[in-house]
């Protein structure tokens, strides 16, 4: 193991390295559950997948501590897989690479999985730690968390015996989440019929790329830059002005990731390159004057491709990126109830187009279920005007803050303790489980604390190592701060 494996505190850091070591991208999380079992049976801990194939592995208290509330630690155990163009990565097989960067560790050039590797590797700590004192834990990791929150949608109710729920996935410390929330995708789908290319055209490849990308919750708010938008947003400008049409778009990896990258390839008339060029020049100045304090990096840039055999036609091609262009995304509107905090947005993540078959996702969340579908309905009203078919994927509900939660109320006064100030409280507009969790189980105390961790989803992730380190303190301070029962 490398250095990192050796900083303080080894309970996480030493594990954290072994996630890191397992490929664990959504719905493949196969090894990294074995992983976990073998280390509850290396311990004699007993464990079950239920049929979401969840885990749940259980810690008995410590002397001393039995007569405490059986606790519930979770986290999920996939991560979002992406990776800076050029990157031969292979999520599927090779390991994160980990690097430092003065107080803060990232990845070569992929995503870290510090989200959420750290708050699982935590809860391994309770395995592999001895002497740690706590209550009775039920250890919960749930999968395929960032894929759409469907390990947890498929957690089987009545199985867990545990009355409060500690979850390790918000990213700023000295805050505790109490709310979140909720949300939806759609999938809309549009065939076209590829036509042959006339003499007298050429081809090109768009690349746009630069822009920091992030989480599609947490990041929605800063205003960064969506490259699904902005390639639409010229091709509209190239379809118009120079009669070029589509020929494939590759954009976007995740739903919950805002898109740092668009590759296009179209075909124009060799006679309308130079205007072309010009064009391109205009609008990647245009965008650095609108969004260049933000994204510094951003940049488009085209070169010469092979001629294609086919194409979009010119009016699937215009009829397909108007709907891109005016779809909608970004945020919505603000909580009228939380000052600062999002309420309602969309973002356009993904954007395939290839060999007669288009598809877009955007992914919706809102802290008001009919707000959420009432911009899933935006969007699917502008992709069936182009003849579009249009799936809504299933919804799943925010987490309202309980105004009378024991836990938070403990939480709060071993903050005091620990760092002499209140925590901040904070709904937050992303998707948590715990929405989801407390519908399956409605009577659990629940609240969500965690370190910092900056540009989730972006390949620019990293954790803050002395965050870490007080996040653990504070976890082990709470356990042993657990009500007792009855």
């Amino acid at each position: 193991m490398n250095e990192i494996s050796k900083l303080a505190p080894v309970a996480i850091w030493e594990n954290f390295q072994k996630l890191c070591d397992t490929p664990r991208p959504s719905t493949k999380e196969e090894a990294v559950l074995q992983l976990l079992e073998k280390m509850a049976d290396d311990k004699g801990l007993s464990h079950f997948r239920d049929s979401g194939q969840n885990l749940v592995i259980s810690v008995p208290a410590t002397p001393g501590y039995e007569d405490r509330k059986m606790t519930i630690l979770q986290a999920h155990v996939d991560m979002v897989t992406q990776a800076n163009s050029g990157s031969t990565h292979n999520f599927d097989t090779d390991p994160i690479r980990m690097q430092m960067d003065g107080e803060w560790i990232t990845a070569d050039n992929t995503t870290l999985g510090a989200d959420n590797g750290i708050g699982a590797a935590a809860m391994m700590g309770f395995m592999t730690e001895d002497g740690l004192e706590h209550g009775p834990l039920e250890l919960l990791f749930t999968v395929d968390e960032e894929r759409g929150l469907t390990g947890a949608m498929n957690l089987e109710p009545g199985r867990l015996k545990g009355e409060i729920l500690l979850n390790l996935d918000t990213e700023d410390e000295y805050e505790l989440c109490v709310g979140c929330a909720g949300g939806g995708d759609l999938v809309a789908t549009f065939n076209y019929s590829p036509e042959a290319i006339g003499a007298g055209y050429v081809a090109r490849d768009i690349a746009l790329t630069g822009l920091k990308g992030g989480h599609s919750g947490i990041d929605i708010i800063l205003g960064l830059g969506n490259a699904n938008k902005l390639m639409a947003r010229f091709l509209r400008t190239a379809i118009r002005d120079f009669d070029a049409r589509i020929v494939a778009i590759n954009a976007g990896t995740a739903r919950n990731a805002i898109p740092r990258e668009s590759f296009a390839t179209i075909v124009l008339p060799e006679s309308k390159i130079g205007g072309f060029d010009t064009a391109l020049k205009a609008f990647a100045g245009d965008v650095r004057d609108e969004i260049g304090t933000i994204e510094p990096n951003f940049a488009i840039a085209s070169k010469d491709a092979d001629l294609p055999e086919t194409a979009m036609s010119a009016a699937d091609s215009k009829k397909f990126n108007n709907a891109c262009v005016g779809a909608p995304n970004g945020v919505q509107a603000m909580s009228t109830s939380v000052e600062g905090v999002v309420e309602t947005s969309i973002n356009l993540a993904i954007v395939k187009l290839a060999d007669g078959t288009a598809k877009v996702t955007l992914s919706a969340r809102s802290s008001i279920n009919s707000a959420r579908d009432a911009i899933r309905e935006a969007a699917t009203a502008v992709f069936e005007l182009i003849g579009a078919s249009v799936a809504w994927g299933d919804a799943y509900p925010g987490w309202k803050p309980n105004a009378n939660s024991e836990v938070v109320e403990m939480m709060k006064s071993v903050h005091r303790d620990m760092f002499g100030k209140d925590p901040e409280i904070r709904v937050i507009h992303a998707g948590l489980e715990c929405g989801v969790l407390g519908a399956k189980y409605p009577h659990w105390d629940m609240v969500s604390f965690g370190p910092t961790i900056k540009r989730a989803h972006s390949p620019d992730e990293c954790v803050h190592v002395p965050s870490v380190a007080r996040f653990w303190d504070y976890l082990l301070a709470a356990l042993k701060a657990i009500p007792t029962k009855g």
